[in-house]
């Protein structure tokens, strides 16, 4: 088994009505639908969505880290 591990990060935006976290989680939760070996995150952007005066989508950019195969 080796003893070191290699990473690849990726950036996705997440979306959520009701609030960040949420968004995060989605976020996650889709990503770990398509890649194996998902680690860890970090949040680098939070926005949303303005209609008619109120928060219509909380949106987050989340950068995902999952660790290669075989290392």
């Amino acid at each position: 088994m080796s003893d070191h591990h290699t990473y690849k990060k990726i950036e996705i935006v997440g979306s959520s009505r009701n609030c960040v976290d949420e968004a995060i989680r989605n976020a996650i939760a889709e990503a770990s639908k398509t890649l194996e070996n998902v680690e860890w995150f970090e949040v680098g952007e939070i926005r949303g969505h303005v209609q008619d005066g109120q928060v219509a989508h909380f949106q987050v950019t989340v950068k995902i880290g999952f660790r290669l195969k075989n290392s």
